[in-house]
């Protein structure tokens, strides 16, 4: 919540053979200068994955449930859902993510699952989806599992991208004059599910991905399909992080061991500023506010931790924002630069290979046959030579 410090959080296991029998089902609201009892309570009937509040109305949050169904709450009507979605119509496997949309009445929402299915929902009338579209690579029907969404209103209205479990992501376009073109482009890179990919708050054309032991920039341009930007690859897993929201070269990175980086690129690229040891516990999900000066971080044993970030790591420095583009703008540029050169090598072994075959292709029956008869030739001479010679060597032996 921007205007008030305070954080709304899902509690869930996603791995279903690790839910105990007694799973707890309810997830909070905390005021962040209250750490000792939750606002609020949220009781659903399967377990939370995942919650936002209301791009218009902070009292109203939305949630994705294990079950497939999404939900939303009203902070002013008790702890039971307001409202669900009918679980024909829902998702068939648990709802990873889900996105508040940029619309007159604010009450719009998307839901993405490992179902392989994006939905999208009105909150005034949940009983039925209001268009679905299914995730998938041009020409394929085979639908891939979406992890997390990116909703970002600067990159345009009904622009979005979809993190995949198979480490791809999905640049997409809602109102494509053909729906079998809502899927603009797909990249790949990652070895795993993606766990983080948010556009940088300054310049939507650059986004960030983190998945697998690495983050990495990318830029939003059809011509160019690898990263600019690569961290190191780390010793764990990266479980999640989003760029800061007030510094455009600062972005964070969280952790299976438990620590958390803050990355500035204003300053260096193959290390971290700064590494801090949160918690024991392997840390799962990652939430700055908007101030950038606060950030929630929540943990595999189920609590949250509230961190403050220095004025250097969270206020903008001089001249920052331009620097930054003009680097984004120059590892674009060398990408281009490099596809171009890979694109030319490869044409160029094409045409040299094409050349040895014409090569290959243009001899004649009677050249093939002339030169089998010269090397029949040349192979009996080559033995007479052979035989003579051991003769001669018998014959000096025996002489001997």
């Amino acid at each position: 919540d921007p205007a008030v410090h305070k954080v709304v959080i899902s509690y869930s296991i996603m791995q279903f053979q690790q839910q105990p029998a007694d799973m707890p089902l309810k997830s909070y609201v905390w005021d962040v200068n209250n750490p000792n009892t939750p606002e609020f309570e949220m009781s659903p009937n399967s377990q939370i994955c995942c919650s936002k509040f209301n791009l218009k109305d902070t009292n109203i949050i939305g949630s994705g449930q294990y079950n497939g169904q999404f939900t939303f709450y009203d902070l002013r009507k008790g702890s039971s859902a307001v409202d669900a979605t009918p679980i024909d119509l829902s998702h068939r496997d648990p709802v990873y993510d889900m996105a508040w949309l940029q619309s007159k009445t604010g009450t719009e929402a998307m839901t993405v699952s490992t179902d392989g299915q994006v939905l999208w929902w009105d909150i005034r009338k949940l009983s039925e989806c209001l268009e679905s579209m299914p995730l998938r690579e041009k020409g394929s029907e085979t639908n891939l599992g979406g992890v997390i969404l990116e909703y970002d209103t600067n990159a345009g209205p009904t622009n979005f991208m979809v993190g995949s479990e198979q480490g791809h992501v999905f640049s997409c376009n809602r109102k494509a004059k053909n729906p079998a073109d809502r899927v603009k482009y797909v990249l790949g890179g990652h070895h795993g599910p993606l766990s983080g990919l948010r556009r940088n708050p300054f310049n939507s054309k650059y986004f960030l991905s983190i998945g697998d032991w690495t983050a990495r920039v990318w830029t939003d341009d059809t011509a160019v399909k690898t990263p600019i930007l690569t961290t190191k690859y780390h010793n764990t897993y990266l479980t999640g992080g989003t760029w800061s929201p007030t510094r455009p070269g600062v972005f964070y990175t969280i952790k299976m061991d438990g620590t958390m980086d803050v990355w500035d690129l204003y300053y260096k690229h193959n290390e971290p500023t700064l590494t801090v040891q949160v918690s024991d516990s392997s840390l799962t999900t990652f939430a700055a506010h908007e101030s950038g000066g606060i950030v929630a971080v929540g943990t595999a044993d189920g609590s949250v931790n509230i961190l403050q970030m220095s004025a250097g790591l969270s206020e903008m420095a001089l001249n920052e924002k331009a620097a930054i583009n003009n680097m984004f703008d120059r590892e674009t540029a060398r990408e281009k630069n490099l596809e171009k050169a890979i694109k030319e090598a490869k044409v160029k072994a094409r045409k040299e290979a094409a050349r040895k075959d014409e090569l290959i292709d243009n001899v004649t029956p009677e050249q093939l046959q002339a030169i089998e008869e010269d090397f029949m030739k040349q192979t009996a001479l080559d033995g007479a030579d052979a035989n003579g010679a051991t003769e001669n060597g018998h014959a000096e032996n025996g002489g001997a």
